[in-house]
């Protein structure tokens, strides 16, 4: 009579155990990392393509400027920040493939050097694959010492292709809206700032990208 088979004994269990624990623990480390990466990889496909209303970055304006014109409105919020942030125009007319430039003035109302970035997006959000952006404080963190205002500057540029695509064929009008949020911990002025207190867009140092 043969004899009845074995059961597997506890050193055969616990390194089952042990496998199951280690592809859970690998599992959860992939969805953990995934979770992460989504979020920028997401931002640079909505900035990439206007998606959400995300303003496009560009290398350069237009080849050709049309004769047809919007009117870009300028919006401005801020969250968490001892700033007063505000355009220093409230609307521009933009010809379509035009390069423009805007500014905005921030202060810093408190008693500490505080930095802050800016999120931004564009009303309606058809409009987004069709507005871009040239030059921008929003490209970077921007730091501001107690009680300084200073004036940043805007280069953006509305493709001609607006005007004939259906969805904004109505729509005379761009809202950009941007909003400063604090910035990470440790970020500094950029060092890109010349010394002399020129701008890259010329000006004195009141108007920094």
């Amino acid at each position: 009579m043969a004899p009845p088979p074995s059961s597997p004994g506890p050193s055969s269990q616990n390194g089952r155990n042990a496998r199951v624990a280690l592809i859970c623990g690998a599992v959860f480390v992939t969805m953990v990392g995934a979770a992460f990466a989504a979020v920028p990889l997401y931002r640079a496909f909505c900035q990439a393509t206007g998606f959400n209303g995300a303003v496009r970055r560009a290398d350069a304006a237009a080849l050709q400027v049309s004769n047809k014109t919007v009117i870009v409105r300028f919006d401005t919020n801020v969250r968490d920040l001892a700033w007063k942030f505000e355009p220093v125009q409230a609307r521009q007319t933009v010809h379509l493939g035009e390069a423009k430039l805007a500014f905005f003035r921030a202060t810093n109302t408190s008693d500490k050097p505080l930095t802050g970035r800016a999120l931004y997006n564009v009303l309606p959000e058809t409009a987004g694959p069709y507005f871009s952006k040239l030059e921008c404080f929003c490209f970077k963190n921007q730091t501001l010492k107690p009680g300084e205002t200073i004036e940043f500057p805007v280069v953006y540029t509305v493709d001609p292709r607006y005007a004939v695509d259906r969805d904004n064929a109505s729509s005379g009008q761009i809202t950009l809206s941007y909003t400063f949020f604090p910035a990470a911990t440790g970020a500094r002025v950029d060092s890109q700032t010349p010394k002399d207190g020129a701008s890259p867009l010329g000006g004195r140092a009141k108007a920094r990208l």
